[in-house]
C-alpha cells in the first residue's frame, strides 16, 4: 500500500511539475512571434504558444486519472505559481544592473511586460483550463467514461476559443479595429485546433504509461475505453 502511494503521489508531482514548466514558459517567451508556415496555412503567432498546448494535455490525463479535483487542484497551483514568477521578474526588474553585466535596458527589452498583457495571460489561463477540466468531466460523464479522444478534444478545443478571446480581447479591444481582433483570434485558434488534435495519441500514451506505472493503485480511476 506505502508503494502504491508513493507511485500515486511521484506520478502527479511529476505532471504537476510539466505543467508548471509549460506555463513558466509559455510567460517568459511571449513577447516574441513568429511566422509558421505549414503550406496549407501561414500563422503569425508568439513563441509562447508553443509550449501552452502542453498544459492542457497535461489537465486532460490529470483529469482522466486522477480526477477532477486534483486537476483543478494543480491549475490553481499554476497561477499562484506563475504569480510568483512574475514578482520575482518584477523584483529584479526594479534593481540596478552591475557594469559588465547584462544591462538595464536589455533585461527590460526581455522579460519587461505591461500590466495589460499579464492581466491578459493570467486571466484567459485560469478561466480557460478551469472550463477544460469541467468539459472533460461533462463529457466524461456523459459518455459513462467511454472515448476518451473525444473528451480530450471538445474540452481542449472549446477552452482554447475561450483562452484566445480572452488573451486578444483583453490586449487589443481599443488598440486593434474589430476586424483585427477577430482576425487574430481566428488566426490563433485554428493552430490551437490542430495541436489539439495532434496531441490525442499523447494524451492516449500518457494515460495508459500512467496507469501502467501506478498498477492499480487505488488513487487511480478505471482505465478509458
Amino acid at each position: 500500500m506505502q508503494r502504491g502511494h508513493e507511485r500515486y503521489l511521484t506520478g502527479l508531482l511529476v505532471l504537476a511539475g510539466l505543467f508548471m514548466a509549460a506555463l513558466v514558459a509559455c510567460n517568459l517567451i511571449a513577447k516574441k512571434f513568429t511566422v509558421l508556415d505549414f503550406g496549407f496555412h501561414r500563422f503569425t503567432v508568439s513563441v509562447g504558444i508553443l509550449p501552452y498546448p502542453v498544459t492542457f494535455l497535461v489537465t486532460d490525463v490529470l483529469s482522466e486519472v486522477y480526477g477532477k479535483r486534483r486537476a483543478n487542484q494543480v491549475v490553481m497551483t499554476g497561477f499562484f505559481g506563475s504569480v510568483f514568477v512574475l514578482g520575482i521578474i518584477s523584483l529584479a526588474l526594479a534593481t540596478d544592473a552591475m557594469e559588465g553585466g547584462t544591462g538595464d535596458a536589455a533585461f527590460r527589452e526581455v522579460f519587461g511586460s505591461s500590466w495589460r498583457v499579464i492581466l491578459a495571460s493570467m486571466v484567459a489561463y485560469l478561466v480557460a483550463q478551469l472550463v477544460d477540466v469541467q468539459l472533460f468531466h461533462f463529457c466524461k460523464d456523459l459518455t459513462r467514461g467511454r472515448y476518451l479522444w473525444l473528451r480530450n478534444n471538445v474540452s481542449t478545443i472549446c477552452s482554447q476559443l475561450v483562452d484566445t478571446i480572452l488573451v486578444v480581447v483583453v490586449l487589443f479591444a481599443g488598440v486593434w479595429s474589430t476586424e483585427k481582433i477577430t482576425d487574430a483570434i481566428v488566426d490563433g485558434w485554428y493552430f490551437k485546433v490542430l495541436c489539439a488534435l495532434a496531441d490525442t495519441p499523447f494524451a492516449y500514451l500518457g494515460v495508459y504509461l500512467l496507469r501502467r506505472y501506478l498498477s492499480g493503485d487505488p488513487g487511480g480511476e478505471p482505465a478509458a475505453h
